[in-house]
């Protein structure tokens, strides 16, 4: 779940910004979102590796991405070094954030590869 927050910046300006939970799959063939774990946190995966900061990176363009957002505006806040991380989300509230995320996991419902109906060539890229 997201939590908004508020945040000083320098020169006593406070801002909004949002918290999200994030466990993240570093050097997968299939990036994206994967989905919510049980402890309301979201699972994504990246395709980079967890080496030089790269893999975060990713999370924060991948975010960035799903929530209609400029890379900027979403960071790598906590965990850097782990595969459960803390994100900050500035520029949308919190039920923002849970309703875009709503919408990118009801639009990443697809089925299984290779299950009836679906092309596998196209499927394998090929």
């Amino acid at each position: 779940m997201a939590a908004a927050r508020n945040v000083l910046m320098a020169g006593g300006r406070v801002r909004r910004a949002v918290r999200l939970q994030v466990r993240v799959h570093p050097g997968s063939r299939r990036p994206g979102l994967v989905g919510r774990l049980a402890d309301g946190s979201l699972k994504l995966a990246v395709a980079e590796p967890p080496e030089g900061g790269r893999a975060n990176r990713a999370v924060e363009s991948l975010l960035a991405e799903l929530l209609l957002l400029a890379r900027a505006q979403v960071r790598v806040v906590g965990g850097a070094a782990a595969r459960l991380k803390q994100v900050e989300i500035e520029g949308l509230d919190a039920v923002d954030v849970e309703r875009r995320l709503a919408g990118a996991l009801a639009g990443r419902a697809r089925p299984p590869v290779g299950s009836p109906g679906q092309d596998r060539e196209a499927s394998h890229g090929e």
